[in-house]
């Protein structure tokens, strides 16, 4: 391809950094338009998602990038993942005092990495991908830079992905000098062609490296405290979409470049999936902390979206993408509705706070309680549909045992305690004294992604389950 062909494919990202410089000098020179460079923002993500539903498609940059149904599904959901979380979090941020232009240039910055994530074509463009979107990723969470609690999270999330960067780089060069390239294409022949054994040495540090973006155990040691100690609007953001962004690239880098050792790697995932889903459900039975709480929730779905992918066909990697889509969704929505309550100006943060509230705020209490019986996977909640495409795959292609999917289903049962408990509290306990009037974008952020929670996923699916089959067929999978 030519090199303006290659930029064609690219207008997603050139939108998306070419947005974000212009905003960030807008910014600079005029500091009291913080809601402005928000809403330049919004629009900006809004440009991109529209370029990449409908570009073309295509390998450009010496295999380097890949245009195709995949890139193009979860580049739609990324970029509005992100464009929802400008407005709450600008105003979260504004009732505290903060007005900083900054939020917004980073969420451009950020889903700019998440978009070169799931479009890598090589091993040189998912590393870069894969910090570009960290490094925005752990100065969001020390954004507050006056509050303790936010800068020891920025700084562990520093530190630990700084740990998984080298366990990426140290896999990345040893996959390079076995297989002598880092384009996934080449690699798959290598490892079709007898050079099996020390590219998969590599690949065990490069799943390594993945499985901590996701918070997968045992690579999970940063969630809850990064959760606890980042501003609440930035959790709801980095919870969902970049998640879904390193999902999506484990599952590329998979079938595309180690398709020829499904075998060995399905074992691993596996392992994987199923350490998640038991570390997340009966860790989260001793928090009361609600950020905390849901960070051991994410670290169990994302365990199910494993288990999804590991099954290795196309109908796997299907179920992980509506899983991760619809995960995506419950738990902006949950992050929201803590971000619209406050009580006295002090976060609620807490099951104690949560007490009576919906007495108080009946609106977002029906709303967390749709967000938590959906994370639950209770019928017919979103949830529930998204765990039976999981089973379904899995059980499919034959990677879980009876003993390992009693396993899955045990955890659902064990995490259930700790959404019942929330949901006790909220609607049987006495309320602590009155909320705060919430800020209107929260609030309409909050009952809007709940109602998508509701029984209206199924028409929903209707869309999201024929662009997630054609997103996974396009990985080459039967």
């Amino acid at each position: 391809m030519t090199f303006s062909a290659d930029l064609g494919l690219a207008y997603p990202e050139l939108i998306l950094a070419i947005g974000a410089m212009l905003l960030l000098v807008v910014g600079a020179f005029a500091p009291k338009s913080a809601r402005l460079v928000g809403w330049g923002g919004v629009l900006v993500l809004a440009a991109a998602a529209v370029q990449a539903a409908t570009g073309p498609f295509g390998r450009g940059f010496s295999g380097g990038m890949i245009a195709d149904a995949a890139s193009a599904f979860s580049q739609v959901a990324i970029f509005a993942g992100s464009a929802v979380a400008i407005p709450l979090g600008q105003r979260w941020f504004e009732r505290r005092g903060v007005h900083n232009f900054e939020f917004p240039v980073l969420i451009l910055l950020s889903a700019l990495g998440m978009g070169m994530m799931v479009s890598a074509g090589d091993l040189i463009s998912l590393y870069v991908g894969v910090e570009l979107q960290s490094l925005a990723l752990y100065v969001l969470a020390a954004l507050r830079r006056d509050d303790a609690k936010a800068s020891e999270a920025g700084l562990k999330y520093f530190v630990l992905g700084a740990l998984s960067s080298g366990l990426l780089l140290y896999g990345a060069s040893l996959v390079y000098g076995f297989a002598g390239s880092t384009v996934f294409t080449d690699i798959a022949k290598a490892v079709h062609g007898g050079a099996q054994t020390g590219v998969l040495f590599g690949l065990v540090f490069l799943i390594c490296g993945l499985a901590f973006k996701v918070s997968a155990a045992p690579f999970h040691m940063w969630t809850p405290d990064v959760y606890e100690g980042a501003p609440t609007p930035v959790v709801a953001f980095f919870a969902g979409a970049p998640k879904l962004a390193a999902m999506v690239l484990f599952a590329r880098l998979l079938a595309e470049a180690f398709g020829g050792a499904i075998v060995q790697w399905q074992q691993v995932l596996v392992a994987l999936g199923l350490i998640s889903v038991g570390v997340g459900a009966f860790a989260g039975l001793a928090q009361t902390n609600l950020k905390r709480l849901w960070a051991y929730s994410s670290i169990a779905n994302v365990g199910y979206a494993i288990i999804g992918l590991a099954a290795g066909n196309a109908e796997g990697v299907t179920s992980m993408l509506v899983f991760m889509v619809l995960y995506m969704v419950d738990v902006t929505g949950f992050f929201a509705c803590l971000a619209a309550l406050s009580r006295k100006g002090k976060s609620m943060e807490t099951l104690e706070d949560m007490a009576g509230l919906f007495k108080e705020q009946p609106g977002i209490a029906l709303a967390m309680t749709a967000f938590s019986l959906s994370a639950l996977g209770l019928p017919p909640f979103s949830g529930f549909w998204a765990k039976v495409f999981v089973f379904k795959a899995a059980m499919g292609a034959g990677i879980l045992g009876e003993g390992a999917a009693v396993l899955g289903l045990v955890g659902s049962v064990v995490a259930a305690f700790y959404y019942l408990r929330l949901i006790k509290v909220m609607w049987f306990d006495g309320a602590v004294g009155p909320t705060d009037q919430p800020p209107v974008e929260a609030r309409a952020i909050a009952i809007g992604l709940a109602l998508f929670s509701f029984p209206v996923v199924l028409g929903a699916l209707i869309w999201i389950y024929p662009a997630a089959q054609r997103a996974a067929h396009a990985f080459g999978l039967a």
